[in-house]
C-alpha cells in the first residue's frame, strides 16, 4: 500500500486522551506509522507525519510531548448526563470544539484521522466528516464508549481490541502496545528481569498490581494473606500504587523474605517476565498485554463504572486463560482457597498460559497502521 501522495508523507492526526488507556495505544499506532514495515508486495511505505489532539487537562499534555509528538488541544466538552445548566451550554461549547478541530485539521493538512475514544474524539470525528477526511476508529473496551459508537457510523475503518466488541463493521486487530511488551519472550527474559528486580528466578512468582494508581482493597487482601503465600513458597512482587505502600501496625513498610513491594514499575514487561501468575484489574490494556505475553491471570475488575472491566476479561476467562473474582470476594480466604492452589500447580498454570496466549495479538500496531494507510488511500481516490 502506498501513501496517497508521492510528493509528501502521509499526514495523520490522532485523537484521544484523558487516560493512559487511550494514550498508550495512540502512541503505539503513531510509532508504527512512523516506522513502517514492508507491505505484502515487499515495498516499505514512506514514514508518516503524526500529530495528536487532546485536551489541556488530560495526561496527554505530559505523555505525548515526552514521546516526541506534537500535541494540539481543543476544549473538553463532556456530554451532560443529568439535567443542569450544562445541558444549555453544551451545544455552543460543542460547536466551538468542532471549529477548533477543523482549524487543526486544516493547519496539519490531515489526510486521515485516527480516533481512540475519549472526550476529544467526538469533535474530531465531526470535524473530519465535514471536511471529507476519512477516519479510523479504534475501540479498546468490550463495551464501546459513546464517542466511538458515534464515530464508527461514518468511519472508513473500525477496529477493536477485543473479540466480540459490538461495533458495526469492526475488525478485530488487538491492542496496540509497546514493542517491549509485544515482543517479550517471557522464558528468555525471566533471569535478567529477576536479577534487576531482586527476585529469585527459581521461585514461583505471583505479581500483584492495581495499576499506576493502585488498588487499596487488593493491597489489603494481599497483606492479609501474606503469611499463607510465603508459607506456600510463593514469591510475591507487589506493585502497590503510588502512596499506597503496605505498612505494619506501627506504620512501617512491610519487609519480608520473598515479599517485594514497589509503588510502581515503569517497565511492566519485567513484571510479566518474572510472573508465573498475575493478579490485576481488567482494564482493556492489561487484559490484552497479559494475553499477548501468554500469562495466566486472576482478574479483579474495578467495582465502579459500567461493568466494562468484567466484560473485558470475559472471553479469556471463558476459555480458561484467567480467573475472574469480584472485588468484594477477593479476600484472604479466597487467596488461600483458590489462588495458592493455582499458583503452586505448574500443570494448571501451563494450560492457562496456552489459553491466554490464544487471545493474544502482538502486531496490533502494524495492523492499525495498515488500516490507516488504506483508509487514507481510498479517501484520496474519491
Amino acid at each position: 500500500m502506498t501513501v496517497p501522495s508521492t510528493e509528501r508523507p502521509l499526514r495523520v492526526v490522532l485523537a484521544g486522551g484523558g487516560t493512559a488507556g487511550h494514550i498508550s495505544p495512540m502512541l503505539s499506532i503513531a510509532r508504527a506509522l512512523q516506522e513502517p514495515q514492508p507491505g505484502p508486495d515487499g515495498t516499505v511505505p514512506v514514514p508518516a507525519v503524526c500529530t495528536m489532539v487532546g485536551t489541556e487537562s488530560g495526561m496527554e499534555t505530559r505523555l505525548v510531548p515526552d514521546a516526541g509528538f506534537e500535541l494540539d488541544t481543543i476544549g473538553r466538552v463532556p456530554f451532560p448526563r443529568r439535567p443542569s445548566m450544562d445541558v444549555l451550554r453544551f451545544p455552543g461549547r460543542f460547536r466551538a470544539a468542532i471549529d477548533q478541530a477543523k482549524a487543526i485539521l486544516r493547519r496539519r493538512e490531515a489526510d486521515v484521522v485516527v480516533g481512540v475514544g475519549g472526550y476529544v474524539s467526538t469533535p474530531m470525528y465531526r470535524a473530519a466528516k465535514s471536511l471529507g477526511i476519512p477516519t479510523v476508529v479504534h475501540e479498546a473496551n468490550a463495551r464501546p464508549g459513546m464517542a466511538n459508537r458515534w464515530g464508527a457510523r461514518s468511519a472508513a475503518r473500525v477496529a477493536v481490541a477485543l473479540k466480540g466488541t459490538p461495533l458495526k463493521g469492526s475488525e478485530w486487530v488487538g491492542m496496540p502496545m509497546r514493542p517491549e511488551v509485544s515482543s517479550l519472550d517471557r522464558a528468555e527474559a525471566r533471569g535478567a528481569a529477576a536479577a534487576e528486580l531482586g527476585l529469585d528466578p527459581e521461585r514461583t512468582t505471583v505479581v500483584v498490581t492495581g495499576g499506576s494508581s493502585g488498588a487499596l482493597s487488593v493491597n489489603r487482601t494481599v497483606q492479609g494473606a501474606l503469611d499463607d503465600l510465603l508459607g506456600a513458597g510463593v514469591q510475591v512482587l507487589h506493585l502497590t500504587g503510588r502512596g499506597k505502600e503496605v505498612t505494619d501496625s506501627a506504620g512501617q513498610r512491610v519487609v519480608r523474605d520473598g515479599y517485594h513491594q514497589r509503588e510502581y514499575l515503569d517497565r511492566m514487561e519485567q513484571a510479566y517476565a518474572v510472573a508465573d501468575l498475575i493478579v490485576a484489574r481488567s482494564g482493556a490494556g492489561t487484559v490484552c498485554e497479559v494475553c499477548a505475553v501468554g500469562l495466566p491471570a486472576v482478574f479483579v475488575p474495578l467495582p465502579i463504572g459500567n461493568g466494562e472491566q468484567a466484560l473485558n476479561a470475559e472471553q479469556v476467562v471463558a476459555d480458561g486463560g484467567a480467573l475472574l473474582v469480584r472485588d468484594d470476594t477477593f479476600s484472604p480466604e479466597w487467596v488461600r482457597r483458590e489462588l495458592i492452589p493455582l499458583a503452586t500447580s505448574p500443570e494448571r498454570l501451563s494450560a492457562m498460559a496456552a489459553a491466554s496466549a490464544a487471545h493474544g495479538v502482538r502486531d496490533a500496531d502494524q495492523k492499525m497502521a495498515r488500516l490507516t494507510r488504506a483508509a487514507a488511500a481510498e479517501g484520496a481516490h474519491r
